[in-house]
């Protein structure tokens, strides 16, 4: 009994971290629509049947790359800048120079896999669409929490919108990814996050609010 327990559940012949990372690279460059199961039995250097049984189907394996993205270095910093800084300012202004510096990184595809990977789907596929989303209108619910509590905290002014501030950084931040892609350079995404930033609304001298 324990040897046909064992036959039954062999050990994968496969690096699971390795071929998951393969998987990433993939969605990240092409999209999901325009990734095959086939090129990504190839790239993880696994058998389809290897790759049901590891991952399940190709949504499925989608969504686990997607939450190892957001948990490694280059798709956390946001939420880490959000945790770490002292103040709402700070957050932002650390967010769009790591997103600078990120993005054009040719150490890994262009721009952010979340904001890109899901540009062109078929009606089959919109429920990862719709992941997606949900994941980035989930991070703009967190900057305006952030600068609504900034506001409540005086360090933004009575008048500013912290709901259309929240919405301005996401598209820039957005916007930055697809610059990325286009081949824009960490110098030019700097200039983009610096001029970003001075929509940063000041308290204004005899602005009663």
């Amino acid at each position: 009994m324990g040897q046909a327990g064992a036959a039954r559940g062999r050990p994968r012949t496969f690096d699971r971290d390795t071929a998951l990372a393969a998987a990433t690279r993939l969605f990240w460059e092409r999209g999901y629509e325009a990734t095959s199961l086939n090129e990504l039995t190839e790239a993880m250097g696994i058998r389809p049947g290897s790759l049901y049984a590891a991952f399940g189907d190709k949504k499925a394996l989608f969504k686990e790359v997607v939450h190892a993205y957001t948990r490694s270095p280059v798709g956390a910093f946001v939420g880490v800048a959000l945790r770490e800084e002292p103040t709402a300012h700070h957050a932002f202004a650390r967010i769009l120079c790591e997103a600078a510096a990120i993005y054009p990184d040719p150490a890994h595809p262009a721009g952010c896999l979340t904001i890109s990977a899901a540009t062109n789907v078929t009606v089959q596929d919109t429920e990862i669409a719709a992941f997606l989303r949900d994941l980035r209108n989930t991070n703009l619910a967190i900057f305006q929490d952030r600068l609504r509590a900034a506001q409540q905290d005086g360090e933004l002014p009575p008048h500013a919108d912290p709901r259309a501030l929240a919405g301005y950084f996401a598209a820039v931040i957005q916007g930055m990814s697809q610059r990325a892609r286009d081949g824009a350079d960490a110098a030019e995404l700097t200039q983009i996050a610096d001029l970003a930033l001075t929509a940063w609304p000041r308290h204004e001298p005899g602005h009663s609010g």
